[in-house]
């Protein structure tokens, strides 16, 4: 299966197929019959670019973390993308508002320093639920990253305040 058609998969799993091909029968020259066989692959990968497509509760979420009036306002309506890498376990992200740019990396279950969109530099620990949902808590805020096919959704709680955003692949 071509690379690009691995996106089309929605039952949680994404699959390498492996073709061999071998001659029908010892005794028939010349004719060959393929073999198919399907291995299954533990982990979605994240990487990709991604922008946003629509968001819940973006001003009252970030008055709630402490975002100045001005930076909200002028936040609001920008269109994010977000660049993730994976390497394994590592990753890195890159989410680009407007002129501004936050870049953080971690690894799955190590502690790592990541800035929050108040640009504070805070420790955290990101854990992987399944195969396709990053969890991290973090100043009494909760982050659930969860990538289904071409969407990542992204909500993040602080009190009985939740933002949620949704990414398409880009």
């Amino acid at each position: 299966m071509p690379i690009n058609q691995l996106h089309h998969l929605t039952s949680g799993q994404l699959f390498r197929q492996k073709d061999d091909i071998k001659p029908s029968s010892p005794n028939q020259q010349g004719t060959f019959s393929c073999v198919r066989s399907t291995e299954s692959i533990s982990t979605m990968s994240f990487t990709g670019k991604y922008e946003l497509q629509s968001q819940e509760n973006f001003e009252p979420f970030m008055r709630a973390i402490g975002l100045p009036e001005d930076q909200i306002q002028k936040g609001k309506d920008l269109k994010s993308v977000t660049e993730i890498v994976q390497d394994g376990k590592k990753f890195t992200v890159t989410v680009t508002t407007g002129t501004k740019v936050m870049k953080n990396q971690f690894t799955i279950g190590e502690e790592s320093e990541i800035e929050l969109m108040t640009g504070e530099k805070v420790k955290v620990v990101v854990q992987m639920e399944g195969n396709n949902k990053l969890v991290a808590e973090v100043k009494g805020m909760k982050s659930v990253t969860e990538l289904n096919g071409d969407t990542i959704t992204h909500t993040m709680t602080a009190g009985n305040i939740t933002l949620k955003r949704v990414s398409k692949r880009v």
